[in-house]
C-alpha cells in the first residue's frame, strides 16, 4: 500500500480521518435589504447544508448599479445579517456576481441561493459562474414575502396585508407599486404569507429556560424588524438569560399606530423576531397590558421597554403598571433612534425611484420566465 510521508511517519490513516471530519463551509450572498423572514429562511436552509455559514452582503453601490437604491444602508444590513442566529460569518461588500475566487478565498465548498431569479443590470444570471463549475445548490424560496412587496405596502396606505381574520381589511389596486402591466411575477408580486406550525418550529430553538435563568420580557409591534429593534434586544439580553418577546396583534398595533400599521402582519413578524439571536421565545398575540398573570406564567424577572412613548391601554391605564408596582420594570436606551416610521419616510421620500425599481424588476423576471418556458417547450 502506498504511503503518504511526513518524515518517517505513516499519516495515511490520520489524513483519511481528517477528510471525513472536514468542515463543510457554505457561502450565501445577497442584498438582504429590509432583512425579512424570507432572507432568514434562506440562510437557515443554507446552514443545514453544511457546518459553517459565510454570508456575503452587497454594498449600496453594487445594489444601486444592478437593482436600484436599497432601503437599508449597508452598515445597517451588515449588522442585521450578523444578528441572524444561523450566521457564522459576514463578508461585507461582497461582489454582486458570485465567483469561484470568492468561494475559494473564504474556503467555501459551494454557494446556495433560492430558486428565484437573480440577474445583473444587463440580465446576466448572477450565479452563472458557480453553476457552470457545479458549486451551486438551491434552497426553496419562502413564498409570500419579498422586499418589493413590503415596499409596495408602504406606498399603498391600506390594511389588506393584515391577518384575514381581523377587521379593517381593505381591497387595494396594486398596479401603482410597480407591477408590470403585461403580467405578474411570482417573485416581485407575492401572495399572502400562510403561517404553519412547522415553519415556527424551524425558526424556534425550542429551548426552555433553566431554573436559574433570569427571564426578561419585552413587548411591542416589532414591525419591519430593523437595527433599532436589534440594538434594543441586544440591550435587553444583557438584563437576563432568557428573552421573551410579546408580539401584539395587528388590530392592537393598528390601534396605537394608526394608518396601515403594522406593515408586516403578526404571522410575518413572529418569524422575523424568532430569527434574531438575542430572542429565546415569542408570545404570539401578547396582551397589550403586562398583567400579573402574564408575569407569573412566564416567571418574569424584568420587563423592559425602550425610549419610545407608551400609549395608554384602551381604558386609559398604564399597560406597564403591574411590573412598575413590583419594581420589575426598566427603561432601556438602545442609543438607536431608527423607527419603522423613519423607514417608511425613506420610501416615501424616494417614491418614484422605488416604483420604477419595482416595475423594472417585475418586467425583467417575467421576460426571463418567458424565455425559460419557451426553451423548455422547444426541448
Amino acid at each position: 500500500m502506498a504511503l503518504k510521508r511526513s518524515g518517517d511517519i505513516d499519516v495515511s490513516g490520520d489524513m483519511a480521518s481528517d477528510k471525513k471530519k472536514k468542515q463543510v463551509r457554505v457561502w450565501v450572498d445577497g442584498c438582504f435589504d429590509m432583512v425579512h423572514f424570507g432572507h432568514a429562511n434562506a440562510i437557515r436552509q443554507a446552514k443545514k447544508m453544511g457546518d459553517y455559514l459565510v454570508v456575503g452582503v452587497h454594498s449600496d453601490e453594487e445594489i444601486a448599479k444592478h437593482k436600484g437604491p436599497p432601503v437599508f444602508k449597508q452598515e445597517e444590513r451588515y449588522k442585521m445579517v450578523r444578528a441572524i442566529k444561523w450566521v457564522d460569518e459576514v463578508v461585507e461588500a461582497a461582489p454582486y456576481v458570485t465567483s469561484l475566487e470568492t468561494l475559494d478565498e473564504y474556503n467555501c465548498d459551494f454557494c446556495v441561493h433560492g430558486d428565484d431569479i437573480t440577474t445583473t443590470a444587463d440580465g446576466t444570471d448572477s450565479y452563472h459562474i458557480v453553476k457552470a463549475a457545479k458549486r451551486y445548490k438551491e434552497c426553496k424560496r419562502t413564498a409570500g414575502v419579498s422586499t418589493t412587496d413590503l415596499v409596495g405596502r408602504m406606498l399603498l396606505v391600506t390594511k389588506n396585508h393584515h391577518k384575514p381574520d381581523e377587521e379593517s381589511v381593505e381591497k387595494a389596486d396594486v398596479s401603482d407599486i410597480g407591477q408590470s402591466s403585461c403580467g405578474h411575477s411570482p417573485y416581485t408580486g407575492v401572495s399572502q404569507f400562510l403561517q404553519t406550525t412547522n415553519k415556527i418550529m424551524q425558526f424556534s430553538e425550542g429551548k426552555e429556560p433553566k431554573k436559574t435563568d433570569r427571564i426578561v420580557y419585552v413587548a411591542g409591534a416589532f414591525d419591519l424588524f430593523n437595527v433599532g429593534h436589534l440594538d434594543f434586544l441586544e440591550k435587553a439580553a444583557k438584563e437576563g438569560d432568557f428573552v421573551i418577546v410579546g408580539l401584539h396583534t395587528d388590530s392592537v398595533v393598528n390601534r396605537y399606530k394608526g394608518a396601515n400599521y403594522p406593515i408586516m402582519n403578526l404571522n410575518e413578524r413572529v418569524l422575523g423576531v424568532l430569527a434574531c439571536k438575542y430572542v429565546s421565545e415569542v408570545v404570539i398575540g401578547a396582551p397589550y397590558d403586562v398583567t400579573n398573570d402574564l408575569m407569573e406564567h412566564f416567571k418574569v424577572d424584568t420587563v423592559c421597554h425602550g425610549m419610545t412613548p407608551v400609549m395608554p391601554a384602551e381604558d386609559g391605564s398604564d399597560p406597564y403598571a403591574v411590573p412598575k408596582k413590583c419594581g420589575k420594570f426598566k427603561t432601556l436606551d438602545s442609543n438607536n433612534e431608527l423607527t419603522t416610521r423613519m423607514i417608511i419616510e425613506r420610501i416615501i421620500a424616494h417614491r418614484l425611484q422605488y416604483q420604477l425599481r419595482n416595475k423594472k424588476k417585475s418586467e425583467k423576471e417575467l421576460m426571463i420566465m418567458e424565455a425559460l418556458t419557451k426553451n423548455n417547450v422547444e426541448k
